[in-house]
């Protein structure tokens, strides 16, 4: 077997990884970004949400692009398009600059995903490919896992530019390894007189209006605002005229008649509540441990680092233990999915004591859990692709639904805090309110907690009505992220029932292929 391919696919791997520390190490340092060049709260959301938008793009594009100009040319040009753009963000004169390289940069990352996909249905052989779609699930649980240590590591020990540096050594062996090891395609200009110019118009005025909504919508009162009704009436028309568009084109960028098959479905559907589902092991205790306890990122890195840790040695084990004939997929993908909702219900019991230790223990059930439902996942998805030409539209289809996820997450999140949060300020700020005389304003029963107030009014201490009000928005955290982790939890029972419901049992590729 030449392993010459098998280079080449790592180096579609590394600028894979690259793309996704874009992505995830940037939104975690953004605030230390944005205190180093001066950007205020409301512009350093447009950031993330440029990136997310040109994201989706890139997803669905990419495919259909690299068919045209070959998979090595392609993928060439869009690892030296993530570097450079990446490269010149901390040089940016203005914060029109950083909008404009940041939505590169997305357009860059959307690019790169779906060539990691393509690449290893294409290189590798039915024996290794379980060990293959291992080394691709790294990009969907192993990275996002290790960006808040890498964050922590560029802004608190190095400098808030090496965020932005860190693409240049990994381009640079990314792009040396695919232009050296993978083979050189016929291009297929031919394919460009056919373009798909009105889908990709109404792919991009729909999919940016809708994550643009996702993302700013919490910030600007949803329909309250004119930007919000206006992008809501955008992407309601344009995204159904582009899925009717792409289901009569002869040459479409989503093949939307492959989601007939069961197990293609799934793993669109999957990939995307699975996404969100991982939040619960990520963003939800860091957000916690940073709002509650005050953590920094190279404080609280260690949990989400377990996760990163763990998935070194599950991937490859479960791609062994998926090899075997008499394994069924759907039912590892239960017991993954049982012990992710085991680490959700264990994580929402939390209190204003927890810190960084509390949480090991229901990490390492996340880490478990989400190999054994995305290594399955993959192999069933995979499987369904029996021609080699349908390998590009099988990663269109899975990867634009795992950007669009990525959006989604944050409004769900959002969602979830300002409807519970505004119940609980409102029930404690009540309790408080009919019990005055000695929770707010009364005499000191308990020396540890006095009343901000005396029982004339006036203030037991300086500044003792802030640390009440501090004190009441710390437990709304704190409950908040309890009711966020039983929500996850309940969508993780749904994708149990899609798991038992929608895909087909199917055996492993070296068994599947063989017989054909």
């Amino acid at each position: 077997m030449d392993i010459k391919p098998l280079f080449g696919l790592g180096g579609v791997l590394i600028a894979a990884m690259t793309s996704e520390f874009n992505d995830q190490v940037a939104a975690i340092a953004l605030r230390d970004v944005s205190g180093a060049l001066g950007i205020s709260h409301d512009s350093q959301t447009w950031i993330e949400s440029l990136y997310v938008s040109a994201q989706i793009v890139g997803m669905a594009f990419s495919p259909w692009l690299l068919v045209t100009f070959t998979l090595r040319r392609w993928t060439i040009f869009a690892i030296a398009l993530c570097g450079t753009s990446s490269m010149l963000i901390p040089f940016s004169p203005n914060i029109e600059a950083i909008y404009a390289l940041r939505l590169l940069q997305g357009l860059a990352g959307g690019l790169i995903i779906p060539l990691l996909m393509t690449t290893a249905l294409r290189v590798l052989t039915p024996n290794i490919r379980l060990y293959g779609l291992a080394v691709y699930a790294l990009s969907a649980t192993f990275t996002p896992a290790l960006a808040a240590t890498l964050s922590a590591f560029w802004t608190d020990m190095v400098g808030w530019r090496f965020v932005f540096f860190q693409t240049i050594p990994l381009c640079s062996l990314a792009g040396v390894l695919v232009w050296y090891c993978l083979d050189q395609d016929q291009p297929k200009y031919e394919r460009l007189r056919m373009l798909n110019w009105r889908g990709a118009l109404l792919l991009v005025t729909g999919t940016g209006a809708l994550s643009t909504l996702l993302y700013q919508g919490d910030r600007l009162d949803w329909f309250n605002s004119s930007l919000i009704c206006v992008l809501a009436l955008v992407s309601a028309i344009a995204i159904p005229l582009f899925l009717v568009n792409e289901w009569f084109h002869p040459l479409p960028f989503l093949k939307l008649q492959m989601l007939g098959r069961r197990n293609i479905a799934y793993g669109a559907l999957g990939l995307f509540i699975f996404l969100i589902i991982g939040q619960s092991g990520s963003s939800v205790p860091l957000r916690y441990l940073q709002d509650v306890q005050g953590y920094r990122p190279v404080q609280s890195n260690l949990i989400t680092l377990e996760i990163a840790a763990v998935q070194l040695a599950m991937l490859p084990s479960m791609a062994l233990l998926l090899d075997y004939k008499w394994v069924g997929p759907r039912v590892v993908s239960l017991i993954g999915l049982a012990m992710i909702l085991a680490s959700c219900i264990g994580s929402s019991f939390l209190t204003v004591y927890w810190n960084r230790d509390q949480f090991y223990l229901w990490q390492l059930f996340q880490a478990v859990g989400q190999p054994m439902v995305i290594m399955p996942l993959l192999m069933m998805t995979t499987n369904s692709v029996t021609n080699p030409a349908e390998g590009p539209f099988a990663a269109a289809l899975v990867n634009t639904l795992r950007a669009v996820a990525e959006a989604t997450s944050v409004w769900l999140l959002a969602l979830i805090d300002r409807w519970r949060g505004a119940l609980h300020f409102n029930r404690i700020i009540d309790q408080a309110g009919q019990d005055r005389w000695r929770v707010i304003q009364g005499n000191q029963v308990l020396p540890q907690y006095p009343p901000p107030l005396t029982p004339d009014g006036h203030p037991r201490m300086p500044n003792s009505l802030r640390a009440f009000g501090h004190a009441v928005e710390q437990q709304v955290a704190i409950l908040s992220t309890s009711d966020t982790f039983l929500i996850l939890g309940a969508l993780t029972v749904c994708m149990m029932v899609v798991v038992m419901t929608l895909p087909v049992r199917t055996v492993p590729p070296r068994v599947l292929f063989t017989k054909r």
